[in-house]
C-alpha cells in the first residue's frame, strides 16, 4: 500500500485519536461534542500540532472552534454567491465560472484536512450545500463551451483521487482543442506530501502540449517541512511549477515575523508565492479575518525591502466578479506637474520625472 492511502485510512477525526496527539482543552472539547461539522487531517499534518498550545497555528487550522457559530461578517449562501450559481443555471454543478475564459471544475469534495476556514466550507465542511460533481458532465460542458481556454481542476482536493481517475482526467483536458492550460488547486503538498508519488509524477510529467500548473496553500512556516520539500522538488523534476495561495488568517499568520517567515521559507523550498487571499465571506469563520487593509501593510512593512521580490504575493480577495487586487500605492508620496516623490521601505525619499 502506497503512504499516502494509509495516511489518509488513518485520518485522525475523533476525539479519542486526538487526545493521543494533543491535550485538549475545555473549549476544543466542547467545539468537538457541539458542533455538526466534518473535521480532521492526516496523521502526518496532525503531527505538526503544538501538543499544549491551543493557539498553535496549524492546531487552530484543523479543530474545530465554538466561534464558528458567531456569524456577523459571514454571508448566507455564500458558494452560490461567489460562484454565481443563482445566475447561471446553465453550468453543471462542477462547473464554477466568473471569468469568460476560465473555470473552476470540482472533481471532488474530500480533502486530506479540513480548513476550519475554507471557503467552501458550506459544500466540503458543514455538508450543506449538496452539489453533483460528474466529470462527465463536466467535461462535455468544458468541449460545448469554445471560450474556455484554461481549466482549474479543484475541490476539496483532486489529488485524492486515485492516478488512474487522474490520468483519466487529464488526458480528456488535453484532447479539448481548446484548452490551453490545466491547473490543479492541490494542499496535499503540504498536509500530504506523500502523495507525490513517482506514479503520479509519471502522469503529471513529461512533455505536452497543454502544461499542468499547481497552487497549494501554505499559510504558516510550520507547515513547511522538509517532506514538503521533497515533494516539490520532485514535482519540478518531472515540470510541475509549483505556487503558493496563502490566506491571511487573523492569529496565524497576521503579524511581521511571521509573515516574513512564512513568505521567505516558501521559497526555500521551491514554492513561488503568487496571492495572498483576503478572507472571504463565508460563514462561521469572522474569528480568522483580518481588516481588509491588514495584508498590503503585511506586504509592505514585512516584505517591502527586506527580502526579495520572488516573496512577494499579490493581495487579493475573491469575488463573484473575479479576484480584485487590494494593494495601495504605499510609495507615491507626491505628484506633481514635474514630478513623482517617492518613499523607500525606510523612508528614505527620492524624485522622478513626471513624463507627460
Amino acid at each position: 500500500m502506497e503512504e499516502w492511502i494509509d495516511q489518509m485510512q488513518g485520518f485522525i477525526n475523533t476525539p479519542e485519536q486526538l487526545k493521543d496527539m494533543i491535550n485538549l482543552n475545555e473549549q476544543e472539547e466542547e467545539a468537538l461534542a457541539r458542533l455538526n461539522t466534518r473535521w480532521g487531517a492526516t496523521p502526518y499534518f496532525a503531527s505538526l500540532m503544538d501538543r499544549d498550545d491551543p493557539d498553535c497555528p496549524v492546531r487552530k487550522q484543523i479543530i474545530p472552534s465554538l466561534k464558528e457559530l458567531e456569524n456577523r461578517y459571514g454571508m448566507k449562501d455564500y458558494l452560490i454567491f461567489h460562484e454565481n450559481r443563482a445566475v447561471e443555471s446553465n453550468r453543471p454543478d462542477c462547473i464554477a465560472q466568473q471569468y469568460t475564459d476560465r473555470v473552476a471544475f470540482t472533481v471532488i469534495d474530500r480533502c486530506a484536512s479540513y480548513c476550519r476556514h475554507c471557503f467552501r466550507r458550506e459544500m466540503v465542511v458543514d455538508r450543506e450545500l449538496k452539489l453533483r460533481f460528474d466529470v462527465e458532465e463536466g467535461l462535455k460542458w468544458i468541449r460545448q463551451n469554445r471560450e474556455i481556454r484554461d481549466v482549474l481542476v479543484t475541490g476539496g482536493d483532486p489529488f485524492l483521487l486515485s492516478d488512474q481517475r487522474l490520468e483519466y482526467l487529464i488526458a480528456k483536458l488535453r484532447e479539448i482543442d481548446h484548452v490551453k492550460m490545466i491547473r490543479f488547486g492541490t494542499r496535499t503538498v503540504i498536509n500530504l506530501p506523500q502523495r507525490i508519488t513517482p506514479g503520479l509524477m509519471k502522469i503529471l510529467g513529461r512533455y505536452h502540449r497543454v502544461p499542468i500548473w499547481i497552487n497549494t496553500q501554505c499559510n504558516h512556516p510550520k507547515e513547511i517541512t522538509e517532506t514538503t520539500a521533497k515533494a516539490v522538488f520532485d514535482l519540478l523534476r518531472c515540470g510541475i511549477n509549483v505556487g503558493n495561495q496563502a490566506v491571511l488568517l487573523k492569529g496565524i499568520n497576521d503579524d511581521v515575523p511571521t509573515f516574513r517567515e512564512l513568505h521567505q521559507k516558501l521559497l526555500t523550498v521551491r514554492i513561488r508565492p503568487y496571492y495572498l487571499f483576503y478572507c472571504e465571506a463565508a460563514p462561521g469563520i469572522d474569528h480568522f479575518r483580518t481588516p481588509v487593509e491588514k495584508g498590503s501593510q503585511l506586504i509592505r512593512d514585512a516584505l517591502q525591502g527586506h527580502t526579495t521580490g520572488l516573496a512577494r504575493p499579490h493581495h487579493v480577495i475573491a469575488t463573484n466578479i473575479g479576484k480584485i487586487p487590494l494593494m495601495p500605492d504605499h510609495y507615491i508620496t507626491e505628484k506633481t506637474d514635474t514630478e513623482y516623490r517617492l518613499k523607500n521601505y525606510k523612508g528614505e525619499e527620492t524624485s522622478l520625472p513626471n513624463v507627460v
